[in-house]
C-alpha cells in the first residue's frame, strides 16, 4: 500500500511532467501541467508552467520580430526600385555618352553605371531572401541535362574567367542525364560556385565535375586559391559574410550568393556543402535528387568533400 502511494503521488506526477516537457519541446507551446496541491510536486508544476509561458512569449516575440523585419526588407527593396529605375537611366544615358566627356568625368560615369548595376543586383538579392524567408517560394520544375547546364554556366563566365587568367574545366562522371530543378534557381546556383571559384582561384585552373548516380546528380566545383580557415567552411553560406572584409569583389557580388544558393538547394530536397584548406583551395559540393517530390529516396552521393579526398578521387576516375 506504501509503495503504491508513493508511485501515486510521486512517480505519475513525475511522469506527467516529462511527458509534457516532450510535447513542450517538440513544438506545443500551449502544454501546461495541473496544479495539484501546495507540496514540491505542486511547486514543480507551477515552476513548469511559468517557465512553459515564458518560453511561448519569447518564440512568439522573436517570430513577431521575423515578421517584421521580413515586411522591412520586402518594403524597402519595392520602393527603392522606383528611383533606382531613374537612377539606371540617367546612368546609361550618361554611359552612352561619356566619349565626349574628359577622362575624369569618363571615369565617374563608368563607375555610377557599374554601383548602379550592383545596387540593382542587392535589391534583387534581397527581394529573392526575403520570398525565401516568408516560405512563398514555389519550384518550378523541368527536365534539364546538368552537364549542359554546367557547360552553359562556364560559356557565360568565360570573358571573366579569361580576364583573371583562370582555366575552367569540367568533365563528367558516370550517367548525368535528366534532373527535375526549378533551372532558373540551379543554374543560379552554378553561377555563384563557378564565378566565386573563379574569383578566388588565384590563377590557378578551376574543376567542375558534374557526376550523375542513381538517385542523384552531385555537381563538385574545386579552386585552388586562398582557401578557407578552420571553421569558416561553415560560415561561408551566412548571409554577407566575407573571409577577408579588407578584400574587394571583383566581380561585383553582394554577399548573398552563397546564402540563397543554400536556400535553393534546400528547396530541391539537396543540399550544398563546402570543404578548404588555406594555400589548398576549397570544394563546394552540390547535391540535388533528381525528382526532387519523391520523398521516399534516400539520397547519398560517392562525390567526397574534403578536399583530400576529392583530389585523391578525381584523379581515380579522370
Amino acid at each position: 500500500l506504501v509503495s503504491i502511494l508513493l508511485t501515486r503521488q510521486v512517480v505519475q506526477p513525475i511522469r506527467r511532467a516529462a511527458e509534457s516537457a516532450e510535447r513542450l519541446r517538440g513544438g506545443r507551446l500551449t502544454e501546461r501541467l495541473a496544479v495539484r496541491g501546495r507540496d514540491d510536486i505542486g511547486r514543480l508544476a507551477t515552476s513548469f508552467n511559468s517557465m512553459a509561458e515564458s518560453m511561448q512569449k519569447q518564440i512568439q516575440r522573436l517570430e513577431e520580430l521575423s515578421r517584421v523585419q521580413q515586411r522591412f526588407v520586402s518594403d524597402v527593396s519595392h520602393e527603392l526600385r522606383t528611383p533606382l529605375t531613374t537612377i539606371r537611366m540617367a546612368s546609361e544615358l550618361l554611359y552612352a555618352s561619356s566619349d565626349e566627356f574628359d577622362p575624369a568625368s569618363a571615369k565617374a560615369v563608368q563607375l555610377l553605371q557599374q554601383q548602379s548595376e550592383r545596387f540593382e543586383t542587392l535589391l534583387n538579392d534581397l527581394l529573392e531572401i526575403s520570398r525565401l524567408d516568408a516560405g512563398v517560394v514555389k519550384l518550378d520544375l523541368d527536365s534539364t541535362d546538368m552537364r549542359a547546364m554546367a557547360d552553359r554556366v562556364i560559356e557565360s563566365l568565360s570573358s571573366v574567367a579569361k580576364d583573371l587568367a583562370v582555366p575552367v574545366e569540367c568533365i563528367s562522371v558516370g550517367d548525368v542525364g535528366l534532373v527535375q530543378c526549378d533551372v532558373r534557381r540551379v543554374e543560379r546556383i552554378v553561377r555563384n560556385l563557378i564565378s566565386n571559384a573563379i574569383e578566388h582561384g588565384g590563377g590557378e585552373t578551376v574543376h567542375v565535375v558534374v557526376s550523375g548516380e542513381e538517385n542523384c546528380v552531385t555537381i563538385s566545383v574545386r579552386d585552388h586559391g586562398s582557401g578557407l580557415k578552420p571553421g569558416e567552411a561553415a560560415l561561408v553560406f551566412n548571409r554577407f559574410w566575407r573571409a577577408d572584409p579588407a578584400r574587394q569583389r571583383t566581380l561585383g557580388g553582394t554577399g548573398l550568393g552563397l546564402a540563397i544558393s543554400l536556400e535553393d538547394a534546400r528547396l530541391h530536397g539537396g543540399w550544398l556543402e563546402a570543404d578548404g584548406e588555406v594555400g589548398k583551395g576549397a570544394h563546394f559540393r552540390l547535391v540535388l535528387q533528381r525528382d526532387p517530390l519523391d520523398t521516399s529516396v534516400s539520397v547519398s552521393t560517392n562525390v567526397p568533400l574534403p578536399i583530400a579526398e576529392f583530389d585523391s578521387w578525381l584523379s581515380e576516375v579522370s
